[in-house]
Formats: C-alpha cells, structure tokens, sequence
C-alpha cells in the first residue's frame, strides 16, 4: 500500500498495511528456509557421499591386499588419493551447485549471472592457466600412479615423503621435517625411489696397497651375513658387482643388491658400519684424502731467519 494513500483514520487502511508488513515477512522467512535446507541438504549429501567413497575405498583395498599382500603399502596409498581427489572434486562441484540455488532462492536470474560470470571467466581464464595446469598435471600423475602417498620421491628439486597429493599440488616432508608444497605444474621429472623393489647402491674404496681380491671377499662374507640375519627386507643378496673405478686415492668397488621399499637407506649404514668394522679387524685401509705441505728454502735471501730467532742484544748509548 501507497503511503499517499494511506488514511489513518480507516480501519481498513491499517488492516491492509499489516497484511502487507506480514506478507513481505512471510517471504522472507520462506526464503530464509529455504537457503537453509538447501546448504544442510547439501553438507548432507556431502557427508553421505564421502562414506559411500570410504566404504568402497575399504572393500576395493581389502581385496587387492588379499590378492597382492606384498604391495599392501603403496595399494592403500594409492586409493587413499584417489578418493581423497574425488571428494574435492565432489565437494567443489556441491559448492557451485549450492550457489546456483542459493541465488535462485532469492528471487536472482541465475541465467544473468551465469552469462557474466561466463565473460568475467575467460578474463579470469587467460589469467589462471597455471592453475589449469596444475590440475591438468595432477590428473596425470594420479592417473599414470607416478606416485603415491606415503612414497618418498624427488620433484622439482626437493626430496622427501609425499604426505599429500590433490589436484593442485603435491606437498612432501623432508628429512628435517620441513614440508614442501610443490605445485604439480612444475613437476616436470618426478623420481620415486620406494617403488616396489629398491636397491642398495654402495661404492667401497680400499687404499692401492691392499689386495682387492681379498678386500672384495671380505666385503662379499659381510653381504651374505647381513642378507642371512635380514632375509625378511632383502629380496637379492647384496654383492660385489665390479671394480668400479680406480680413483685417486684409492680402488673404488661396487656392490649391488635389491630390498624392500623403504629399507635400502637403513641396510646401506648397516653394510658400511659391517664392512667397515670388518676392515679394521683385518688391517685393510680405506683411503681418506691426504695433504702434504712442502716448505722451500730459496737460496741468497737475506731477509730470513728462523720463527724463534730472538734479536742481538743492544749495546748501550755511544
């Protein structure tokens, strides 16, 4: 109702303004309820989804566990990313889909919206490739299982565990308990060294003097003692492959063998400690760098004299 036409003096007029007051707060609270039911219904749909992808996720792991036990590590890892980004993306296209309703809930042409939106998009587009990217790169990697959660990996110059992975980036601990967060578009050669088989990869130097045939024997007996008291982690027993090099201060031999994911740093420093102990035992050298300091006297100089020389005395005043 018109305020000009309002006549306080009529009853009417005063019935018809509070219809009016009342029909606008009707509306309201209508509309208040309903962006209400549809956000709980969303975070409930939300909810409801994430324990259908969990439920699957354990019924999918259980039964590859079953069949490979061996790979139990890296199967969990891998589906734990893979419905770790199927939530995201679940939960980012509710997101939308709540806001689209929201609006329309109140009473805007989402048609409108959506158009500029569109325009403001391409602008928004030319300045995110990036983020394309990193999406675009994160599926590759999910998908071709370059790696996984839990995998220790080097990316873009940084080395560590792969605590997480999305879409977007891979976020890694390092030995220092840093963590990193590698955006996946600038992932462009990722190294995984925790794949099924890892390798024990050592280079034992020996001084020239010592006889390698009996330095390589040794090393060999200190292989196979290990390998026997740790069969569980070693699948092919270390061993001397050859010798590798003839360096500058000493014969350099290389030993081999393969190991279980995550093992190999530990039996290295085991091996060395072992080989090393065994060494010292048996009187074999292992060549450390040496540097040898040459003083030359020039013949006819005047002008020196021993550090200690202590200068004549005085005599006193003429």
């Amino acid at each position: 109702m018109s305020p000009f036409l309002f006549d306080p003096t009529k009853l009417s007029d005063w019935r018809g303004l509070f219809a009016n007051e009342e029909g606008q707060l009707t509306e309201a609270a209508e509309r208040l309820l309903t962006i209400i039911g549809i956000v709980a219904g969303l975070v409930i749909l939300d909810l409801v989804v994430r324990w259908f992808i969990r439920r699957a996720k354990n019924r999918v792991v259980a039964r590859m566990v079953a069949a490979r036990p061996a790979e139990a590590v890296a199967i969990r890892g891998r589906l734990d990313t893979i419905a770790a980004t199927v939530n995201w993306g679940i939960s980012i296209f509710l997101v939308f889909l709540g806001a689209g309703l929201v609006l329309g809930a109140l009473g805007l042409d989402v048609t409108t919206l959506v158009a500029g939106v569109g325009v403001v998009g391409v602008a928004l587009g030319l300045g995110a490739q990036m983020l394309v990217r990193d999406v675009i790169n994160g599926l590759f990697i999910l998908l071709e299982n370059q790696y996984q959660v839990g995998d220790v990996v080097q990316v873009a110059g940084v080395s560590g565990q792969v605590i997480e992975i999305n879409p977007r980036r891979t976020v890694l601990r390092d030995l220092d308990g840093n963590v990193h967060s590698v955006p996946n578009s600038a992932i462009t050669v990722a190294t995984n060294m925790t794949p099924g088989t890892s390798r024990i990869n050592l280079n034992i130097s020996v001084a020239y003097e010592e006889d390698v045939d009996r330095a390589i024997r040794i090393i060999n007996e200190e292989c196979a003692r290990l390998a026997e008291e740790r069969r569980a982690d070693i699948i092919e027993a270390p061993r001397v492959l050859r010798v590798d090099d003839l360096g500058e201060s000493g014969v350099v031999i290389k030993v081999l063998g393969d190991v279980r994911s995550f093992t190999q740093w530990e039996l290295a420093g085991e091996l060395r400690r072992r080989i090393k102990k065994r060494f010292d035992a048996e009187g074999i050298e292992i060549p450390y760098p040496h540097r040898m300091v040459i003083h030359k006297h020039v013949a006819g100089r005047t002008d020196e004299r021993p550090p200690d020389a202590v200068p004549p005395e005085q005599d006193g005043e003429s």
